[in-house]
């Protein structure tokens, strides 16, 4: 053989025999706890492919990751999760295999999800907790069985899902909970409700497990506030949406669903079968009420942000928003504003700001129960001994009501279920008859 078909053949075989090149890197690690299960969270450089193992005694999870290598820390906080500690190392020189050590036995979950406009490519590993925590839901007061109308309150996008960014980095996951947080505790306040939020903290919920968490509450009531993104920065103004089961009524309108509908990508879902809601309720005609319904509701609602935020279009919008496909319940989307636009995402970022677009979505969806109350609800039969209503406001005292309408002050505390003579400001007061 002459040198050069020697060299050739040294050179084909260092070729066979040399590992591939590690293709993949791990460039962060993050942790979200939910309720009931533990993300977590590697964002890759690029689809990469996996293997995973479970062992027992003790409690552990392999995952092993082909030609990758590492490049974040993995001193994540741990606390309130079953994981007891991280380790990593490498595995036939081109390999990573991260191992978690458990203090509990999990259901796992893992997935891979595509790079979107606002994340790369990520392997997600979820760790299912085997006797899911109840969720703490405030006690139905009796009332002689008059009930509550649940408000089901859902701050939209959460944990891997930032939802929209505004100037400064404002994150509209942050805004819309702080706002939903403002609206539970008004809700609280006022007898005759009871709040229930979707999302206790910064972690994702699906759109069809928002809507299924409403559903388990029993809520009345569905509200998904939001504070979304246009691309062209100068799109101002707060609205209110109902589900359409046709079209969009905007052009803008279908662009925000589209968005919206597409937050499970981001935060991280796996998008496996039907939606099976979805599938049983476009041809119920049991959904014309709810539609009804929510489009008043909503009205309400647009009537009292205008006291508060340029309202983008004067009456209720409609387009295919995922979350609010409930057949059942009353379901409205609220955008707050356009983060996009620099003067609404610093309105957004104040305190102050926030607790008056809480109390316009409070005052709009209280009235529309005042108005048309629930049969069975203490609402209702507020209503039917009373009538009338009065917002407390700043300096108000229950005697000085009593005296305002001529009522005893033992009467107004029996209909509205106060105990004691403390009242707070935006409370509202159901008034008996002189």
């Amino acid at each position: 053989m002459s040198r050069f078909g020697i060299a050739l053949a040294l050179l084909l075989a260092a070729v066979l025999i040399a590992p591939p090149a590690l293709t993949a890197t791990v460039e962060d690690i993050r942790v979200w706890r939910a309720p009931d299960h533990t993300r977590l969270v590697l964002d890759v450089s690029e689809p990469l492919k996996y293997s995973t193992l479970e062992l027992d005694n003790p409690e552990r999870i392999v995952v092993d990751m082909i030609n990758t290598t590492l490049k974040s820390s993995t001193d994540v906080p741990l606390t309130n999760t079953p994981i007891k500690a991280i380790r990593t190392g490498v595995r036939a020189g081109r390999n990573l295999r991260l191992v978690l050590d458990l203090t509990e036995q999990v259901r796992l979950e893992v997935f891979t999800l595509s790079a979107t406009e606002v994340s790369g490519d990520r392997l997600v590993i979820d760790l299912f907790d085997l006797e899911p925590k109840p969720r703490i839901i405030a006690s139905q007061p009796d009332n002689d069985v008059k009930r509550d109308i649940v408000v089901a309150i859902d701050a939209g996008h959460g944990g891997e899902d930032p939802g929209a960014l505004g100037p400064g980095n404002i994150q509209e996951k942050k805004v819309v909970f702080a706002i939903a947080q403002e609206l539970r505790q008004l809700f609280a306040n006022t007898p005759g409700f009871r709040p229930v939020m979707i999302r206790t903290g910064d972690y994702y919920v699906s759109l069809a497990g928002r809507r299924k968490l409403a559903r388990e509450a029993q809520a009345d009531i569905f509200i998904s506030i939001h504070a979304d993104a246009f691309t062209n920065p100068q799109a101002n103004g707060a609205s209110v949406f109902a589900l359409s089961l046709r079209g969009a009524s905007s052009t803008t309108a279908q662009y925000l669903a589209q968005r919206e509908n597409a937050a499970d990508l981001v935060g991280g879902v796996t998008i496996a079968g039907k939606d099976d809601v979805l599938a049983s309720v476009l041809t119920d005609l049991s959904m014309t009420s709810t539609l009804d319904r929510s489009m008043q509701v909503g009205s309400s609602v647009l009537g009292e942000m205008k006291n508060v935020a340029r309202l983008h279009k004067p009456k209720v919008e409609q387009a295919g928003f995922a979350v609010l496909k409930s057949p059942d319940i009353v379901s409205i989307l609220v955008e707050t504003g356009f983060i996009s636009n620099p003067t609404e995402a610093r309105r957004l970022a104040n305190s102050q700001y926030r607790q008056k677009m809480a109390n316009a979505i409070f005052t709009g969806v209280k009235d529309y129960f005042y108005s048309n109350p629930i049969a069975g609800t203490l609402v209702a039969w507020q209503k039917q001994q009373g009538g009338r209503t009065y917002t407390i406001t700043k300096g108000d005292t229950l005697s000085g009501i009593a005296q305002r309408f001529k009522v005893s002050e033992e009467a107004i505390r029996s209909l509205n279920n106060i105990q004691g003579s403390r009242i707070l400001v935006g409370q509202t007061l159901v008034i008996p008859r002189a």
